[in-house]
């Protein structure tokens, strides 16, 4: 079976799903994840249990060490989990090839980092329009247009990485992550670098992309008020979820 067979494709015309759908679009069953130190084995999760539905926004919180970039990079499909299942969008991960986990990642997962990122020999347009392109289908005006515009970006295309702000730059990753659509978008401790200003400008672009397009979004964070522009809050503690409460 090839690969664009291995890969569910979703429905032509839907552009992002809303929050009433029933089924999961990001589930976790008994999820662990076990690092090696010399002859030890130490677990970063154990045995996770997590779902997230279609258009809902979650933050992950918790404290160093507890288990949740390990959450993250699994989830993802940057790193394999050594017992349990994740399956995003009906997927399981532990059933695909590399290249068909690498296609998953490409065409349904969008990633930002506390880094930001950014090839600095390109502008932030060039730094946006590669993700179309290394996705397959070119480059697309229409959808271009209305991601640099929710994000304020329309006014500072022309500039490169170091002629923009810390909150600038991670506008433009979150623009090059979204922008071919993914069904999930994963961002670890996005706001890490930026001051509060900038990092509350971000937070309230993350929170317009889950309410005007139903992006589905997981967050790690360890801002307690991050937490606030979010549906539901789960915290983690030792690699294992102790609590998800819905946001206030």
């Amino acid at each position: 079976m090839g690969i664009a067979a291995t890969i569910r494709e979703p429905a032509e015309g839907l552009i992002f799903q809303g929050k009433n759908s029933v089924e999961p679009i990001l589930r976790t069953e008994n999820l662990w994840k076990l690092y090696r130190a010399g002859k030890v084995e130490v677990p970063a999760l154990r045995g996770v249990n997590f779902a997230v539905q279609p258009g809902e926004s979650v933050a992950v919180m918790g404290p160093s060490g507890c288990g949740k970039s390990s959450l993250l990079y699994v989830i993802g499909g940057l790193a394999q989990a050594s017992r349990g299942k994740v399956l995003v969008d009906g997927n399981d991960l532990s059933e695909l090839s590399d290249s068909a986990r690498t296609k998953l990642r490409r065409h349904k997962i969008g990633f930002v980092f506390q880094r930001f990122n950014l090839l600095p020999t390109l502008t932030a347009k060039g730094n946006i329009a590669i993700a179309q392109f290394i996705h397959g289908d070119g480059f697309d005006p229409h959808r271009f247009d209305v991601v640099t515009q929710m994000l304020g970006l329309a006014g500072r295309l022309h500039h490169k990485p170091s002629e923009l702000s810390g909150g600038e730059q991670q506008r433009v990753a979150i623009a090059r992550a979204i922008i071919n659509e993914p069904k999930i978008l994963l961002a670890d401790e996005p706001t890490g670098n930026l001051d509060s200003k900038n990092s509350e400008i971000v937070l309230q672009m993350l929170r317009q992309l889950n309410r005007d397009l139903a992006q589905t979004i997981v967050m790690i964070t360890h801002n307690p008020e991050a937490t606030t522009y979010f549906d539901r809050v789960v915290h983690m503690r030792d690699g294992v979820i102790v609590d998800g409460v819905a946001a206030d």
